[in-house]
Formats: C-alpha cells, structure tokens, sequence
C-alpha cells in the first residue's frame, strides 16, 4: 500500500512539475509566440493558372502544387484514414495528447534519440504555420503552447482544414486535393477508399512512403492505416478486406492543359508577372484569357498542317541520327532521351520490308505503311529534290532516328520535323481581343513567340496601308498610274535601283483597283512618289507601326518594313472594322483566389454608326505594345460592376476603309489570293506578301469578325523555294484556320458608310462611261472626289494622273 500511496504521489509530483514547467514556459515564451488569429487570414502558396475565354484550363505556373479544399467537402471517409493515423485522440484532448508524448518520452530514454515528437494534428499544424522543423526541446514547448492556444481560438474543423490544405505530400503536391490530382488524377472527393489511406499515410514521411519511389512501402503503411480503421470501428470488414485487395494503382499526374496554347500561356504568365511580380505564381490568381479553345484549336491545327505540307512538299532531309548495330536496349535508352514534337513522335527503324517499315516507339513495335513514305523523295535543296523512292528502303534503314505521326485510327504516318517555321495571329476588329495565337510550329522545340517578336519584311501585304494613303490622299480605285519600267540612280554613291514586278512584265497605264489585285510594284512605288516618303509615313505610323521600323526610302511600298505579324495584323484590322485604331489585349478577367474579381478589360470598343469622317485624329507614331488594361486599371472586391465602354479612336475616313475592303476582296476574285475563292465567301478581303527571293510569306485577310495575319519563312532567313509564295504557303494556312472559324457564320461585311458615290468607268481610260462603252463597270468614289469625266488626264503628278518613267528624276534611295 505504502509503495502504490509512493507511485501515486511521484506521478501528481511529476505532473505538477510539468504544469509548473509549462506555466513558466509560458510566462518566459508568450511575448515571442506568433498571434494564431493570423491562422483565419493565412495565405496558403496557389499557382497561377491561366484559362480560355470558355474556362477551359491552358496552363499552371508555380513550384507548389495546390488546391485548397473546404472541411465541408472533405470525404469522412478520408478524415478517418488521417486520424486513424496521426491522431486517433484528436476529437478528445486539447491540442496535447499526454500519451502520445509520455510515449515519445520514453523512445528518447531507451534510445537517448527524438524517434517521434508525440505531435498532435494541432501541434503539426502550429509547427507547419509557425515554425521550423528543428528538433529541440525548445521548440517543442513553443509547440505544445503554441497547440493550446490554437485550440483555445480554433475549432476542430477549423484545424484540420488548415492542416490538409498545408501538408507536404511530395511531388510538388501541397495538401490533399493536390496529392489525389498527382497520384490519382482525379479529386479526393473521388478516389477510393484504399487511395485516400495511401495519401493519409504520407504525412509521415512523403519520400519515405511515396507509392511513386517506394511503391512497397506505401503499400505497407497504407494497409496498416486500413487495419487501424478496421480496429477503431471507422471501416466494415468488407470495406477492409476489398481496400486491402486493392492493387497499388497510382501514378504520375501532371495538371493537364485542356487547350494547347502554350504562346497564349507565355504572353498572359509575363502579363501576371508584370503587374505583381513573384506574387504572380503564389497568390492564386485565376486569369481569363480573350481566347475561345476552339478557335485556337482550329489555329494550331491550320499551322501544323500547312507547314507540314509545304515542308513535304520539299522531301525527305534523312534521319535525325543513324543507330545501326545498337541493341533494342539501347534504341530503348535512346528514344527516352527524344522528346515528341508537336505531334511527332520519335521512332527507330528496326526492320524495312517492302509493306513498309517495323519502328520501335516508346509504347513497344509498331508499323509504319508504304503509302504513307512517298512523298519522302531525297531533299537536295529548296527548288529540287532526287528521284520518287520506289520502295522503302529507299527511305530508310535499320537504326534510322526517324519521326512519325500517329493518326486517329492510331497508326503511323512517316513524317519529319519542318524546318520552316510560321506564326498565325487572328484578332477581334472591333476591339482588338485576340482570339488566337501560335509563335511557331512547336513550342517545345522553340519558345520563340514569332507571332510577337520576329520582325520580317512583309512585302506586298503592306501595300494597303500605301493604298490607304493614296485614297486618302485624293486618288480613286479607277485612278490611272503607269506601270512601266522606272530607274533611281544615286549620283553620288553610283547606284542604281531598278525595280520590277513579281513577273517582270508591264502593263501601261492601270487602275489602283487592277494595280492591288496584281500586286503591281511599279504602281504602289509611283504613288508613294507622287505622295512623298515622309508624308506617308506619317500616314503609316497612325496605324501603330513604329516609325523606325519604316524605311524612308521608296522601297517601303514594296514592304521593306520590318514588322511582326501583330503589328501586321494590328494594322489591318483597322481595314475590316471601318477605320479605328484598336489595341490588342491578351487577358480578359483577373479573380483572386476567393473568386473576387480583380480586373476586367474594358478595350476602347469600335461604335455602331456614326459618320465615316467624325473624329479622324491626325496622324501619330505611337509604338505597340500588347496592353490587357487599355482603359480599366484594377478594381478592388467584387467588380463585376457595368463599365462604359471607351470608344476607339477613328484614324482613317470610313469611305477609305470600305473602298479599300472592295479592292481587297477582289485580290480574292481576282488576283494573287483567287485560292480562297474555294471558302465560298462572299465576305472576306485579303493580300498576299512575298519578299524577295521568297524569304517571307504572308497572308491577311479578313471579315468583319476576325483579321487573321498568317507568316511563314526560316527562322534564319533563306528562300522557301523558288515556286513558294504568299499565295502557295501562307494563303492555305490562313485558310485553312478562317474556313473553320467562320463555318456557319453568316457573312458579315462593314456597313456603307455615307458619302459613297457608285459610278460606271471605262476600264481603259479611267473616265466616267458612256451608255455604249464596252467593259464597263461600277466603281466607288467619294462624293467629293472630282468625277473622272471632267478629270483630264494629263502628265503631272496631280491626284488621278499617271506617272510616266520618263520624267521621274533620280532620287536617294540609299
């Protein structure tokens, strides 16, 4: 009895000394220990995430992985697995399991090491939020206190959701609905019951018992988890004896883009860094991009096709590499170091027969037909190509490193990685959104955005903004220039510059009409003559173009500027919607993690109606830039508030847009664009653009509800070949992606504006037709421009006169 009233006692001793030990602690550490109200406003890390304008996701940025989730939508099921295994007692003691620690006490007296803290889930949680992972006494009394207060101040459900959401649970995942998504691919509302206990037994140790890394062990400590529910009566036999059966099933999940838009993720990640810096990655920032998915699907598919035709088109350039007498071990090694290419994969030739070859592809042997190789004639250079192979050994043999496309019927399509690249843009006119974007035929083989920073000479496709000019300038579509050989010589550094047409013939006396539709050089460098280099640039820049991108030399009108394809296509949209200048923008909408709207885009908008002529501003030089924020800076909470709409500002009479849009339709009908004649559209207006010896192809066009700038060419400039053109390379590309984004689209042109006169002409003389004239047709004027019939055509440089070779005087061009 005496030695029980003993044993009783020491323990009342013991623990009034640990009280007194505590209460001291307390005393000595509570003006240090961190305030826990601060635990309600803790900002966990969120990455950035970047959608479509229909909420489809496009991309993740930040190092943590995580998605916080709601106690509420917490499976129980889950709740017990975590409890069965790190704290059982957690619904009875007070943020200290006394036990628990007695227990981690005596560990340290057997072994003299900390084999275990004894930590409560309320002790994690204040180590987590609050403090480091050192291992001292020190630091687990400010633990132990730091757990009283917080549950003091916190409820049970309170502590537990902030400790799911917080935990490391390896592979960059962070809390739970994180950890589900990377081993499961799906949410922790949706995972069953043996999953949920292998991600509850990761706390404990993440690398330890990863299922990726230590699949045994996982599965280990996942089934002693099972048994801990079964025993404490949170699960039914059944339920245990089918979780326990459960093969070890996870795997490695990457947060999946729904749209592939990498350039569009690029643009609006360097937007969000812009505006707040690192924060950008950890904040959990949702941003909504101007982007429809299935445009941009229709975009990426246009430019992959058209620049795998064009680079067939060319032939076979042979194996990335040769790997003859290697073993299938080594092929293996091999293809794990190649990476897939937009949608070519890496392949080894492991037998050649005459149905075609045998490849080895990551996913094992694989054939590849005949039919499917013919086109691979040897590349000799961009104008010709060796003889057609007549079978397939021809093309390759065995150790080829080769590319092959796999199509949906799953086979395999011989293929290889074009060199050429290209870019596409397509823009909203009417407010400047871009709805879809690709910098290049890959984005893993060259983040290299061209769409926004290559700057290449767009030849002929500039030739409208000089037009432009000219019908601003008092010229008229029915304007007679001569198109005959013209030589600048420079006196004084004794050059000379003779220019010519694509086809090196000359026409006479022709129409601006005819002249834009033929894309005649001569032409469009005479009237840049007659209107002075300086003049029209000054013309030009009120488009957006930077005025040091523009050559002041004569040579601009045949598209010696260096531009980039948005600029390009910044420029033309102010041809498809009327005459305003829009400024194009990439992000539509900011939330915030708790769904608070941060910005909204609200872009100076084109008005409906009004007068062709109202608001013209004089001309500027001002540069772009891509500006999601045009009028609307950041407003803070919910402000999803009506904005007014600011009205873009008109930089070009509305009667020169729509005159020009009937000129650029027949470039459809009739000239250099007549391909797209097989979209049967009725609506839509274009120019092709090539630079000398073919360095450079381009397509724009338009309708009113989209301007699409399309360039193809060598990222190091050389000729596409001497046959290739804007017409035969950029063109189908552009049309490709406007047929699928426009199908079922009524047609929709720029309304007539006031102040048009529509008059019969003599097609040869340029003057107002008589009733018996043969050939003639209708032509538009503006209602001031002096009729051609009372216009004599004379030899002066006035507006409607041709310009004759002979009287031109030499000019520095140099």
């Amino acid at each position: 009895m005496r030695l029980l009233k003993f044993f009783g006692w020491s323990i009342v001793a013991v623990f009034c000394g640990l009280l007194l030990g505590l209460s001291g602690a307390f005393l000595y550490l509570s003006p240090g220990l961190p305030s826990v109200e601060a635990l309600r406003s803790i900002q966990l890390q969120i990455p950035l995430r970047v959608y479509s304008s229909d909420n489809k996701l496009i991309a993740e940025f930040g190092e943590m992985r995580r998605t916080p989730i709601r106690f509420a939508d917490i499976p129980p099921n889950f709740i017990n697995a975590l409890l069965s295994a790190e704290d059982d007692n957690f619904a009875n003691h007070y943020g200290v399991d006394p036990s628990s620690l007695m227990r981690a006490a005596t560990q340290l007296v057997k072994s003299g090491h900390i084999q275990s803290g004894g930590s409560t889930i309320t002790m994690q949680v204040a180590k987590n939020f609050f403090l480091t992972s050192e291992r001292s006494f020190s630091r687990k009394t400010t633990e132990i206190l730091l757990a009283l207060q917080i549950e003091r101040q916190l409820t049970k459900d309170e502590i537990l959701e902030l400790y799911v959401n917080k935990i490391y649970l390896g592979n960059r995942a962070y809390g739970i609905e994180a950890a589900a998504q990377v081993y499961y691919g799906k949410s922790i509302r949706d995972v069953s019951l043996a999953q949920m206990a292998m991600i509850a037994g990761l706390p404990k140790a993440p690398s330890r018992f990863n299922p990726l890394a230590n699949p045994a062990r996982s599965k280990e400590r996942r089934d002693w988890i099972l048994g801990r529910m079964y025993k404490l009566g949170k699960i039914s036999e059944a339920d245990y004896t089918a979780a326990i059966n459960e093969p070890l099933n996870a795997s490695y999940h990457v947060p999946t883009p729904e749209v592939n838009a990498p350039y569009i993720a690029e643009m609006a990640r360097a937007e969000m860094v812009g505006r707040y810096g690192s924060d950008a990655y950890t904040e959990g920032f949702r941003v909504t991009t101007t982007v429809p998915s299935n445009l941009q699907e229709m975009a990426n598919t246009a430019l992959h096709e058209g620049l795998m035709t064009y680079d067939q088109r060319h032939g076979y350039r042979g194996p990335e590499s040769r790997l003859p007498g290697k073993t299938r071990e080594a092929w293996a090694s091999e293809l794990t170091k190649q990476r897939t290419i937009s949608s070519l994969e890496p392949a080894i030739v492991t037998q050649v027969d005459k149905n075609g070859l045998q490849v080895l592809t990551r996913t094992g042997e694989e054939h590849v037909a005949w039919d499917t190789m013919k086109w691979a004639r040897p590349f000799l250079n961009t104008n010709s190509m060796g003889a057609n192979p007549r079978q397939p050994s021809d093309v390759a043999a065995v150790g080829d490193l080769v590319r092959v496309q796999r199509q949906k019927d799953n086979s395999l399509k011989f293929s290889q990685i074009p060199q050429a690249q290209g870019a596409l843009v397509s823009l909203d006119p009417q407010n400047g959104a871009i709805r879809s974007l690709v910098g290049g035929f890959a984005f893993e083989q060259s983040n290299y955005n061209r769409a926004m920073q290559a700057k290449r000479q767009p030849g002929s496709s500039f030739k409208p903004f000089v037009y432009s000019a000219a019908l601003d300038s008092g010229y008229t579509a029915a304007t007679l220039v001569n198109d005959a050989p013209i030589v600048f010589v420079d006196e004084y550094l004794d050059k000379v510059w003779r220019p010519k047409n694509d086809t090196n013939t000359f026409l006479g006396p022709i129409r601006l009409r005819e002249a834009l539709y033929k894309s005649r050089n001569l032409v469009s460098i005479r009237l840049l003559q007659a209107m002075g280099v300086g003049k029209t640039i000054d013309y030009i820049t009120r488009f957006g173009f930077n005025k040091q991108d523009l050559p002041p030399n004569l040579s601009l009108a045949l598209g010696t500027a260096t531009l980039t394809p948005m600029e390009i296509a910044t420029g033309w949209s102010t041809f498809a919607n009327g005459g305003y200048k829009i400024t194009p923008y990439i992000i539509d909408k900011i939330e915030s993690r708790n769904g608070d709207t941060l910005f909204l885009a609200n872009p100076p908008t084109v008005p409906q109606g009004g007068s062709a002529t109202d608001g013209i501003a004089a001309p500027n030089s001002e540069s772009f830039t891509v500006n999601a924020t045009p009028v609307a800076g950041e407003v803070p909470g919910n402000a999803a508030v009506p904005q007014t709409p600011a009205v873009a500002e008109r930089i070009v009479d509305g009667r020169t847009t729509y005159i020009l849009n009937s000129m650029l339709q027949d470039v459809i009908k009739l000239g250099t664009g007549r391909r797209a004649l097989a979209m049967g559209r009725s609506d839509i207006a274009g120019k092709t653009g090539t630079t000398n010896e073919s360095k450079d192809a381009w397509f724009s066009g338009y309708n009113a509800d989209y301007v699409t700038t399309v360039w193809t060419g060598f990222d190091q400039p050389e000729s596409l070949g001497r046959r290739e053109f804007g017409g035969t390379v950029a063109l189908p590309i552009w049309m490709n992606y406007m047929s699928a984004a426009l199908k079922d689209k009524p047609p929709h042109v720029q309304p007539e504006p006031e102040g048009l006169l529509s008059l019969r002409v003599d097609p040869v003389s340029g003057r107002a037709a008589t009733p018996s004239t043969p050939g003639a047709y209708f032509e538009l004027f503006k209602s001031e421009d002096t009729p051609p019939s009372v216009n004599e055509l004379g030899n002066g440089t006035a507006p409607g006169s041709p310009l004759p070779a002979d009287e031109q005087a030499p000019i520095d061009l140099f």
